[in-house]
């Protein structure tokens, strides 16, 4: 075939090619070779030295458009009760059809059409209005005219008979799916060449009605089954139509349709009787109903702001049952592990029912907050300190302890875990982390830790939730041990270089003064016995020798010995405090003697003394002539004293957390907390120059939140002692800002 232009007969040409045409577009049997003559011809005709395309391009659209036409008549011919059918029948052969005329038409379309049709460019740009008059690919063209000459004259009855099938379907009927599905798609396929507006068609003829229809039918059906089924049966029901409706949709619409659909259906049967199910959420949350609580979330979580009732309630309840489980135990240190049992019930039911939503998680976290950080009310002491900070580290204490039995590793570290748990919701943080230190230290210088590797992994777990600076002197304290241990190594080379023989087993614990919370201004000085001074003497003598300059402060109340009992039928060795040996040793000599001499020996203060000789008056190893010691009493050696054990101790008194201990760990937390707070409003200070009064208090409880939550009146009082301090002042003419001055 020779591709150079020619003159071409065009009727003649048309001629044949029409009957091809008339074959194609019903699809009909079409021979490969005349298919390939048609396809020649359409190039010809193109390629004449008299092009004929624009007279090729407007006989296809008469032929299309007299094709259509009589469709249209054999379709109205059908009548309602078989119109979907003949339609659907019709469409999918002239839908195949058109595509198989674009094809034969491609060199019309590349080189006739294209070539005046604005570029997409154009159109997605606004360079021309999307509805500008263009020629059509004889495809699309296909479809327009079946748009307008079809679809456009018999949409309303289409639309009519497409609801009343889904109608049906509806009610159990059955309905052809495919003829349907056909109609509704054949409304969005006739426009999908525009690119910018395919659907436009669907939704005003179908989509709109539609929806209408089916919010229509769902209000009558929440109305019918709210009056006859109780909510939990109600939320089954909706859950279920729900689902239908899902796969109706799948089955009849085009899925830019599916959504809406189901908004809504949850408009009506959720949205619109809200009230309703908002009112049975609390007996819902109370009797715990899984399943209702299940179904009652899927339906109100996509509707604005449904959920926050039920939130609300789920709160409410998790901080009651806390309460409930809480409050009698809380001068207890067990109220963690019923705290922990509450939080791990509600975190599972979360977990379970609302498939772990962050609105229920937080709703957990604020009522685990609030039960853990609730004060009771207490009308001698209305500021009475919370006291799970104190609880928490008496339970870690616990579990720390040698003294716990029968508890294995993997126990231990799944209790400690939830000790975290617990410690992420306080608020007073630093009073947690003051008790923690002491406890920590009683048990490093008692030597009572279970094991230091749990010790360190708490710590590392308290880092983790704080940041360093929060157990910075916890680590620090650890340092110090393990310096300690090597202090003495070189203490015991020194006195065998020194040929030196204190006379006693000495070991020694050396710690840095900042680190530790042991308050040195209460340290009790007593004439140190004899026993002890020469090895006191030796380690200040080694200790001034390797750091020269460093100051040693002897805390013997912290000290312990071990003591060996040989006046008795049997002999016994006792770990007692260092003061209550110093209390026994005068009855060396004596097996009586009067309080006062004991005194004048150990130069003990009264008070202390009383303690002292009281605890080995109730061991029964001293007996007092009558009642409770005083400075009157006179003491003796109990001659006749006998244990079962010959190995025991009598420290527990000291090691006991005391009223006294109490109070001044939440007096150093008070002092603590108003340094932090000056620190804090300086730095904030230093960086902004000058600041309103409301932005610095919200900045220093923002900066202060980690530790603690502090009191605008404590902010307050640590602004006016940095103002007298000359850190800040008011700036002139105003009563509510500051400025930097330092």
């Amino acid at each position: 075939m020779s591709l150079k232009p020619r003159r071409v007969d065009f009727d003649a040409t048309w001629k044949l090619l029409k009957e091809t045409l008339e074959g194609v577009i019903t699809c009909g049997a079409v021979q490969w070779v005349t298919w390939n003559d048609r396809f020649s011809d359409v190039y010809k005709l193109c390629t004449a030295v008299e092009p004929h395309g624009d007279n090729l391009y407007q006989s296809t659209k008469l032929f299309l458009e007299d094709h259509v036409r009589s469709l249209h008549k054999e379709i109205i011919s059908a009548g309602d009760d078989h119109m979907l059918e003949m339609y659907h029948k019709h469409w999918e052969q002239y839908n195949i059809g058109a595509g198989y005329l674009n094809q034969l038409y491609g060199y019309l379309n590349n080189s006739y059409i294209k070539k005046q049709k604005y570029s997409e460019a154009d159109v997605n740009y606004g360079v021309f209005p999307v509805d500008a008059d263009c020629l059509l690919e004889i495809g699309e063209l296909a479809k327009e005219i079946w748009k307008n000459l079809m679809i456009d004259s018999i949409k309303n009855r289409l639309v009519i008979l497409i609801l009343q099938e889904i109608s049906k379907d509806r009610n159990g009927y059955y309905v052809n799916q495919t003829v349907v599905h056909s109609v509704v798609t054949s409304f969005v396929d006739v426009s999908e060449y525009k690119k910018k507006t395919p659907l436009d068609l669907y939704q005003e003829i179908f989509e709109t009605q539609f929806l209408k229809e089916t919010g229509e039918f769902y209000r009558h059906e929440a109305a019918q089954l709210k009056a006859e089924c109780t909510c939990s049966d109600y939320l089954e029901k909706v859950i279920q139509r729900l689902d239908n409706e899902n796969f109706r949709s799948r089955k009849f619409l085009h899925s830019t349709s599916y959504a809406k659909v189901t908004q809504e259906v949850q408009a009506r049967m959720v949205g619109d009787v809200i009230g309703f199910l908002h009112g049975e959420c609390k007996d819902m949350v109370e009797q715990e109903k899984r399943k209702d609580l299940r179904n009652l979330y899927i339906l109100l979580k996509p509707i604005h702001k449904g959920l926050e009732v039920l939130v609300k309630e789920v709160e409410t309840y998790i901080k009651h049952q806390g309460m409930q489980s809480v409050l009698s135990l809380k001068q207890d240190p067990s109220f963690v592990e019923a705290m922990l049992k509450v939080y791990h019930k509600f975190k599972e039911l979360i977990l379970d029912v609302f498939v772990n939503d962050q609105a229920f998680t937080s709703a957990l976290d604020k009522a685990c907050s609030s039960v853990i950080n609730h004060k009771p009310q207490n009308s001698r002491s209305p500021s009475a300190p919370n006291r799970s900070p104190e609880l928490l580290a008496k339970y870690c204490d616990g579990l720390l302890k040698k003294s716990t039995k029968g508890v294995s590793d993997a126990e231990l570290d799944e209790k400690l875990s939830g000790s975290i748990i617990i410690f992420k919701y306080l608020d007073d943080k630093d009073v947690f982390q003051r008790f923690y230190s002491r406890m920590l230290a009683k048990r490093l210088i008692y030597s009572q830790s279970a094991s230091m590797d749990a010790e360190e992994i708490m710590i590392t777990r308290l880092k983790q939730a704080c940041g360093y600076e929060f157990t910075n002197k916890l680590h620090r304290m650890f340092t110090d041990i393990s310096v300690s241990s090597d202090l003495v190594v070189n203490f015991n080379n020194y006195l065998r270089e020194k040929n030196a023989n204190p006379g006693i087993n000495f070991n020694i614990l050396v710690f840095q003064a900042g680190a530790w919370p042991i308050a040195q201004q209460n340290n009790i000085t007593f004439h140190i016995p004899q026993q002890l001074e020469k090895s006191v003497r030796l380690f200040e003598e080694f200790y001034k020798e390797k750091f020269n300059g460093r100051k040693l402060t002897w805390m013997q109340s912290l000290s312990n010995v071990e003591l060996k009992l040989g006046y008795l039928r049997k002999s016994y060795s006792v770990t007692m405090s260092t003061f209550q040996m110093a209390t026994l040793l005068p009855f060396e000599v004596n097996n009586s003697l009067p309080f006062s001499e004991i005194q004048t020996c150990t130069n003990l203060p009264d008070k202390e003394l009383c303690k002292q000789l009281q605890t080995l008056v109730d061991t029964k190893i001293l007996l007092c002539d009558e009642g409770p010691v005083n400075e009157k009493s006179t003491l003796s050696l109990n001659m006749s004293y006998s244990n079962k054990r010959t190995k025991f101790k009598i420290m527990a008194a000291i090691q006991k957390e005391t009223p006294q201990e109490v109070e001044s760990t939440h007096s150093a937390v008070d002092e603590d907390r108003k340094l932090y707070l000056q620190a804090a409003v300086v730095r904030i200070m230093k960086a902004r120059k000058t600041i309103k009064h409301n932005n610095l208090i919200h900045e220093v409880i923002s900066q202060a939140r980690s530790r603690f939550t502090p009191s605008i009146s404590m902010i307050k009082k640590s602004i006016e002692t940095l103002i007298e301090k000359t850190y800040l002042e008011r700036v002139s003419g105003t009563t509510d800002e500051y400025s930097y001055i330092a």
